[in-house]
């Protein structure tokens, strides 16, 4: 009797064969599947390039920040800060924040410091212990800090974010940020300056 080889009895693999129409069938799905890609990024495209936000350019612009706080004056009941600062310091926010039900309203300016860092400007008349607390993270009060001939309380967790408090002629001025505190000493300067030529804040 002659010997068995497994090589001899092993069957080769069938090779599945589609239909024309099983054929016809995938390829539609296929070419669907790609229509919607290609619709949903047409779709998607136009949003991107249009929104803002979506624009590096957006976070550095310079903002009218005097035409501004003239259209806000007439809601605050105070002229709103204005600072006059050179080049290259620039505004990429102001606005005018109802602070919401029960909250503090307050003007808010964002500006881009002269090292590429941030320090956000917040002014009220209308300020308390919880708002100022809350504005500045809850950082405890670390020292006195000198800026325009005015002692200002710099609040600081030892984190990169740190705040100066001022309080004069009726305001409370919060400036918060990571930039170098020399830089925060040049715009609480011009805070000081700007708040001297001022009305004081009716009470």
């Amino acid at each position: 009797m002659s010997e068995v080889r497994p090589e001899d009895s092993a069957q080769p693999a069938a090779t599945p064969v589609l239909t024309a129409k099983q054929a016809k069938r995938a390829n539609a799905t296929v070419t669907g599947m790609l229509i919607a890609l290609g619709l949903t990024i047409a779709i998607f495209l136009p949003i991107f390039f249009l929104n803002p936000a979506s624009k590096s350019e957006v976070y550095e612009r310079n903002i009218d920040v005097p035409g501004t706080a003239s259209q806000a004056a007439a809601t605050a009941g105070y002229e709103p800060l204005a600072l006059g600062l050179p080049e290259p310091w620039r505004a990429n926010y102001a606005r005018w924040s109802t602070g919401g039900t029960g909250a503090v309203p307050a003007w808010e300016v964002g500006y881009l410091t002269p090292k590429g860092q941030h320090i956000a400007l917040t002014q009220t008349d209308k300020a308390n212990p919880t708002w100022i607390a809350q504005t500045t993270d809850n950082a405890p009060i670390t020292s006195d800090r000198q800026a325009g001939g005015e002692s200002w309380e710099l609040r600081d967790r030892g984190e990169d974010r740190k705040h100066l408090v001022l309080e004069q002629n009726g305001f409370t001025v919060i400036l918060s940020g990571g930039a170098d505190l020399d830089e925060f000493d040049t715009l609480g300067t011009a805070v000081v300056e700007e708040l001297a030529q001022s009305e004081p804040a009716e009470k």
